[in-house]
């Protein structure tokens, strides 16, 4: 259902500026006039914001966003929300958490006062968390392999940006003022597919009487009364505003309790694909999950995509009823693997085993092998925390991901890492995960000599060069998330045209195979370009190069920094510009040179001089592995062009 009717009745969306400059756009560019019925009018609005934002056919030019491909213009509406409802209210922010923390101070009887620097800190501490915090949204509300149609996305997008976090006594969202420092709501995705269904309901009879014929099925016989659907609920819902739809869709989620959660028992339920959703989505009513697929829509929808698997476990009739895993095939292959751990759906300890073993009998579970490994091997660590033995080197490196990134089933990191990290002490277990002995180990520049073995500290002027001089293997800007990558590649003794060929013929390879490198249009066009000023060029004679790999934070910028300050960093730390065929070479020998496999999700800004792609923009090469396989993409490489705290560089080291 598209139903731009509602966004109509809601907003009068078919008077806002943003929908008329759409229909204009629309009619330029396919020379068609859009009509002016207002439905007409929301739904052009609609289909274009599908268009760019959710890209689904993957038409769109591309930008990395939280170390995710995602539409450029995507990129471009983010820098514009985060400056509007963000950014510009820095100020207030600071001021507001100035109030919080001195009325904090005062109740404990201490007296704390605030110069400038520190009401800078605050508002720039105040401005990242609320990024953060709105970052989520964008990410989720903008990928398309989530089940909601657009013009929900819209309405509760527009909405969240209203809203602060839930006052869980009150029961109901605080409303944001300009210059709040409250968080941004959390996400609940099952609370976000019951406001859905309800909505859909109130304006669809079909959706409404499959909604009544499902609570009437002898599985739903134990539903509450004032939690049945009827026309007159469902109609009156539609009318409350988004704070109060929200909030009844969380108040509907049901609990798992902690006895619940000691229980591994229980059978797998099968939902075969393309059937009817209704035993699946009475299965989850008010069971204590956060799954989106708890609403009768998005089930369907999901459904639709390929067959669904449930675990539940037995609850106190022996009956298995409780909802622990749930398993989506996306055609033939896993498309995501969830549980009931928390908000993010992260599969708890316990249930670790037996979705391996379920997994195992599906095809796709190759590419979820590793997060299998990984939560089995954290709960098991978990346990000897918890049952105060001692962890291991080997728990210590993985625990710290010393190697590589810890991979779990939710939407987000796992958060027993940093429960259990909190109760370590960094100082006594980096000799341990580095292997050296505590006095070798510098914690400040004035710490090095010839003796160190690792460096934990800021980066300085020079450090490079000291690094280089005492020939330090381990280095850290703070231990273990601040780890800085030194490697060695050889480059050169290949031709232009040579090294674009050995790119094409990977490009070749079948989807199925691992090897197969894709090449985004704007880097083609950089291969392309052979002008002596701006163009691509290759090293005529073979070297050995070492390189680093860093953050832009790691360089002294907390709030990110242009490209030409970046440059100028690492320039003053010991670093150099990389060869303009590094970006090529690490994509094609990636593995071979660290070692492993690319992280998923990781990408590579080479520091190079910029090279001019079709459009005439100055940029740099990109190596990244996304979700879809190995890439060699594009940045924007223009000097005076901003970039994330989070974004990795690859420099050489001076020699």
């Amino acid at each position: 259902m598209k139903n731009p009717e509602f966004l109509k009745n809601k907003y009068n969306l078919h008077n806002a500026p943003e929908v008329k400059k759409s229909a204009k756009r629309t009619e330029s560019k396919t020379g068609e006039k859009v009509p002016q019925k207002p439905d007409a009018q929301i739904q052009n609005y609609l289909d274009r914001l599908e268009r760019l934002i959710l890209d689904p056919d993957k038409k769109q030019s591309r930008k990395t966003i939280d170390g995710e491909s995602r539409p450029r213009a995507l990129s471009l509406l983010r820098e514009m929300i985060m400056n509007k409802y963000v950014r510009s209210n820095k100020e207030q922010l600071a001021q507001g958490a100035r109030l919080v923390e001195e009325r904090a101070a005062r109740e404990m009887g201490m007296e704390v006062q605030y110069g400038e620097e520190e009401l800078e800190q605050r508002g720039e501490i105040a401005v990242e968390d609320l990024e953060k915090s709105l970052d989520s949204w964008i990410s989720y509300l903008s990928d398309a392999n989530e089940p909601y149609p657009t013009w929900f996305r819209y309405y509760a997008f527009r909405n969240i940006l209203d809203l602060g976090d839930y006052d869980k006594d009150k029961k109901e969202f605080t409303k944001r003022s300009k210059g709040s420092t409250r968080l941004f709501p959390e996400i609940d995705r099952g609370a976000l597919a019951y406001v859905e269904q309800m909505i859909e309901a109130s304006k669809d009879p079909e959706m409404l009487d499959k909604l009544i014929e499902a609570q009437t099925t002898a599985a739903n016989q134990d539903i509450p009364e004032e939690q049945i659907i009827t026309k007159e609920k469902a109609q009156k819902f539609a009318q409350m505003t988004f704070a109060k739809q929200y909030a009844e869709g969380m108040s509907q989620a049901g609990e798992i309790t902690p006895e619940m959660r000691e229980e591994t028992n229980g059978k797998w339920m099968k939902y075969q694909k393309g059937t009817d959703p209704t035993a699946l989505w009475a299965s989850l009513q008010n069971k204590g999950t956060a799954w989106c697929t708890k609403g009768f829509a998005t089930a369907q929808t999901q459904m639709e995509g390929g067959d669904f698997y449930v675990y539940s476990t037995l609850d106190r009739q022996g009956k298995p009823t409780v909802p622990r895993i749930a398993i989506r095939m996306q055609g033939k292959n896993i498309g995501e693997v969830r549980g009931v751990a928390d908000g993010d759906q992260n599969l708890e300890g316990n249930m670790t085993e037996i979705a391996e073993e379920k997994m195992a009998e599906l095809p796709g579970a190759e590419k979820y092998k590793k997060a299998s490994s990984d939560m089995k091997q954290l709960t098991a660590i978990e346990k000897r925390v918890n049952q105060g033995e001692q962890l291991t080197k080997d728990d210590l490196i993985f625990l710290y991901e010393i190697d590589q990134s810890i991979e779990g089933f939710g939407y987000q990191r796992d958060p027993r890492i940093e429960e259990i990290r909190k109760t370590r002490n960094p100082k006594e277990d980096a000799p341990v995960v580095l292997d050296c002995q505590p006095e070798e180990i510098a914690w400040g520049v004035a710490e090095l000599n010839e003796n160190t073995k690792a460096y934990i500290g800021k980066l300085e002027h020079g450090i490079f060069n000291l690094i280089q001089k005492y020939n330090i293997e381990h280095v850290y800007t703070s231990f273990p998330e601040g780890k800085i990558t030194q490697f060695e590649a050889e480059m050169g003794g290949q031709s232009e045209e040579e090294i674009t060929s050995e790119l094409e013929a990977r490009k070749q390879l079948l989807e199925s195979d691992r090897n197969k490198i894709y090449v985004g249009g704007y880097a083609k066009s950089m291969l392309k370009n052979k002008d002596p000023e701006n163009g691509f060029q290759a090293l005529k004679n073979k070297e050995r190069i070492k390189f680093v790999k860093l953050k832009v934070s790691d360089l002294g910028f907390p709030n990110g920094a242009e490209v030409k300050e970046i440059y100028e960093r690492a320039e003053e730390l010991g670093l150099e510009l990389c060869p303009q065929e590094t970006g090529p070479q690490i994509r094609l020998h990636y593995e071979e040179i660290f070692k492993k496999e690319q992280p998923r999700e990781e990408y590579l800004r080479i520091a190079m001089k910029q090279i001019r792609g079709s459009d005439g923009r100055l940029s740099v090469f990109d190596v990244r592995r996304a979700l879809d396989g190995l890439w060699l993409f594009s940045g924007d490489g223009r000097p005076d062009c901003v970039w994330d705290p989070d974004c990795r560089w690859v420099f050489v080291r001076r020699k």
